[in-house]
């Protein structure tokens, strides 16, 4: 592997024009596929295999136009104080309204709520639901305006007006705090490497690689059928792990320059080495990113598989394009600790003089770190741990208009109908029972209406509603609690139950389907998900780990520091968005529930990011046990050459997803926040001390083992042994650069 790698590292380095001739040529390919390929279509939230979902099928099959999986909404209405919804004037300006609404090209109904019976028993509120044959993403923008300006007539003639549903879904906006994000990864580069043209190495081929993602998945999104969402994980993923990679490989050039190596050799020895580490933490991120399709939510798995091919894009592009920008740079980018070796007089310091060299903080911290490895193994345990104890209250759930802001037109929607019709009326169950294979459907119809209305927590049971062939129909039941509470959780499992005794009975299919059931299922799918998720891909990564560090228990204290990463990152998203400390600063303006996916999205792109800082930090300390140090001394030696690395990529990270923070998409916010502090977690309390304190301990042991596995496994050789004594009198690439001295 290294060899390979540090000969594509020198043929790029020479052959630096036709390296970056095709790099452009693929973005600019990518770029035009975007710009021209048709927006996207139908993003609908599928999930196979659950009872929501064959209830949907089903009312698609047996109700043609209804459009089941259409966008909706709710236009709520309320009188002035004093008066009611029901005075000839609010009547007259809500029928306006209706037939305002009905205009447009996209609606397929509106209910009139004084012919639907849509006013509260107070007779302050009333609604029309409006239905459209397509969904809420896919809505134009005409059809979004006209309802905006149907609510603002009726507001302008003195009612209270606002809209729910998804009919005004729109694509989030990420926000400002992207660019904050992106400009501190910027100052962290410029510290790290002391010159702007060496930071701006690794931000150009993220922004590259970004691009190329990106564009190829906006020309993808219509035939493939992406969201938002999909490009949104990409950029975020892709950013991160682009410069990181870009970092540790540029970081390593100089390191190599500063051993006196012609800067040829030093960018094939960088790709060799630091190369061979990128490969493999790339490597563990697509596993992880690609193995969310065994959750089988069409979703997740183009979320995942569309990440995993920018990460797969960012890796070529540090193995090849970084070493052909460093050809281009010259003599620009100066060998590490070049600018320390200066003074204001030009004269030579105490270590260019050969007088001693003062450890770096890395080494310092790292020796006392072997010196003292119980207490520091035990202080990050228990600080992880009490990170993590939120997380035994978690609680999940999908995002509805509930946990919108209060300051939204939907969110008052919500209140409004809470107010006038109960809070479940937010979150109505429909049932769905088909009879075609009953003696007397309109018999079960009855029968299956009137078991419901005898189950605790229900408040309305409307009548059922058939199809015109008259063998399947539809009951809509309105819970007594918010769609979230455990209340109507049970109610839904209480339904199911006593439909399965009139399927028993009858041969009728009861189904209970709606956005509150598919939000139950799919919570439900996701926690039966998660254990074969996880042992999957951390079973992948496992192996692929001993391959790499050819140790049994290296890659298992990986395995397990990284479950008390995710832990803990899990404890502070429940007490940010759950429990809400800190919510003000985060921006979060309504706590709730956790979004159901996020442990397991989690335990994905968590593993494999800690991968990333497990691979670039424990390689230096093998490679150095391999060339003859002492276990301990081994450990010292990574951290002085890896640990400020690493700390400037987790801060890099941590910035660029912390930038997401800022997006108005709850679902954006929390991810951006769950990724940033388990980066935080990782590379701070995981890989800088939980993992030293555990090598130090172990000593020897660290690096076992069994000698029929040793001869089993191949020898990819992540630590360049096959690299000694190559291109030592290498010439340099360009005739008239000056080598680089070892030494002042």
């Amino acid at each position: 592997m290294a060899t390979f790698l540090y000969k594509l590292g020198r043929l790029a380095f020479r052959r630096r024009h036709a390296v970056a001739l095709v790099w452009i040529a693929l973005l600019t390919l990518a770029g035009v596929g975007a710009a021209t390929a048709p927006s996207a279509g139908s993003t609908s939230f599928s999930i196979p295999g659950t009872e929501a979902q064959k209830a949907f099928d089903l009312l698609e099959e047996r109700f043609p136009g209804m459009s089941a999986d259409g966008a909706t909404a709710r236009v709520v209405f309320k009188a002035p104080e004093g008066r009611k919804m029901t005075d000839p004037g609010n009547k007259a300006t809500v029928k306006d309204a209706v037939r305002e609404l009905s205009d447009g090209s996209e609606v397929t109904s509106v209910a009139d709520p004084y012919a639907a019976r849509a006013v509260s028993r107070d007779g302050t509120t009333a609604y029309a639901s409006v239905r459209y044959d397509v969904s809420g993403m896919e809505l134009k923008d005409a059809s979004r305006q006209a309802l905006e300006e149907a609510a603002q007539s009726a507001r302008d003639a003195g009612l209270t007006v606002e809209v729910g549903g998804d009919a005004l879904q729109t694509t989030p906006a990420t926000g400002t705090t992207e660019i904050i994000g992106i400009a501190v990864a910027a100052v962290v580069l410029v510290i790290t490497f002391g010159s702007l043209l060496a930071a701006g190495l690794p931000l150009l081929t993220a922004l590259i690689g970004v691009g190329i993602g990106i564009s190829t998945i906006t020309a993808l999104a219509s035939a493939l059928e992406l969201g938002s969402t999909t490009s949104t994980l990409a950029m975020m993923i892709g950013l991160a792990v682009g410069i990181d990679y870009a970092l540790f490989i540029v970081s390593r050039y100089r390191a190599e320059l500063a051993e006196g190596r012609e800067r040829e050799e030093a960018a094939g020895r960088a790709v060799g080495t630091a190369g061979s580490a990128v490969v493999f933490a790339g490597l563990t991120v697509v596993i992880a990113l690609v193995g969310l399709s065994v959750v089988n939510i069409p979703m997740l798995t183009k979320m995942g598989v569309a990440a995993a091919g920018t990460v797969v894009v960012a890796v070529l592009i540090a193995l090849t394009m970084v070493p052909a920008l460093l050809g281009y740079a010259g003599r620009r980018v100066r060998p590490a600790g070049a600018k320390s070796r200066r003074t204001r007089g030009g004269r030579a310091e105490a270590t260019a003089a050969g007088g001693p060299a003062r450890p770096n903080m890395g080494t310092r911290w790292a020796s006392f770190v072997v010196r003292r490895p119980v207490a520091v193994l035990l202080l990050g345990v228990l600080g992880l741990g009490a990170a993590a104890i939120p997380a035994s209250s978690l609680e999940l759930g999908l995002p509805d208009d509930g946990s919108q802001p209060v300051s939204t037109t939907q969110r008052r929607a919500y209140d409004l109908l809470s107010d006038g019709f109960g809070p479940g009326f937010n979150g109505p169950l429909m049932v769905v029972v088909d009879a075609k294979g009953a003696d007397d459907p309109k018999a079960v119809f009855d029968r299956v209406g009137n078991d419901i209305e005898g189950l605790d927590n229900v408040t309305t049971v409307t009548p059922a509603a058939p199809n015109k062939e008259g063998d399947t129909a539809t009951i809509t039941v309105v819970p007594d609690a918010k769609p979230s509470s455990a209340r109507t959780q049970d109610l839904v499992h209480a339904i199911r139950a006593q439909g399965a005794r009139v399927t028993a009975a009858t041969d009728a299919d009861v189904l209970v389907t709606g956005s509150t059931a598919m939000n139950i299922d799919v919570s439900q799918k996701l926690n039966d998900a998660l254990l074969p998720y996880l042992a999957l891909v951390v079973g992948l990564a496992f192996l692929l780990l001993i391959v790499v560090f050819r140790s049994v228990l290296v890659p298992l204290k990986a395995a397990l520091g990284f479950l008390l990463s995710v832990l803990a990152a899990l404890g502070a998203v429940v007490a940010v968005f759950q429990w809400g400390w800190f919510a003000g600063l985060m921006g979060v303006e309504q706590t709730g529930p956790v979004m159901s996916m996020m442990p397991i999205f989690m335990v994905g792109v968590v593993f494999g990011l800690a991968m990333d800082y497990e691979v670039f930090l424990v390689t230096r300390m093998r490679e150095a046990y391999v060339h003859g140090e002492k276990p301990g001394q081994a450990v010292v030696t990574g951290f002085r050459h890896g640990a400020r690395v690493v700390t400037a990529a987790a801060v890099i990270m941590i910035a660029v997803f912390a930038g997401f923070i800022g997006s108005s998409e709850s679902m954006v916010k929390m991810i951006g926040f769950g990724l940033a502090i388990a980066v935080f977690f990782d590379a701070f309390l995981v890989r800088m001390a939980v993992v030293p304190a555990v090598l130090a301990l172990l000593g020897k042991r660290a690096w076992w083992l069994p000698a029929w596995l040793d001869r089993a496994l191949p020898n990819v050789d992540v630590e360049g042994e096959g690299l000694r004594g190559r291109g030592e009198s290498g010439k340099d690439a360009d005739p008239d650069e000056d080598r680089v001295p070892a030494r002042v």
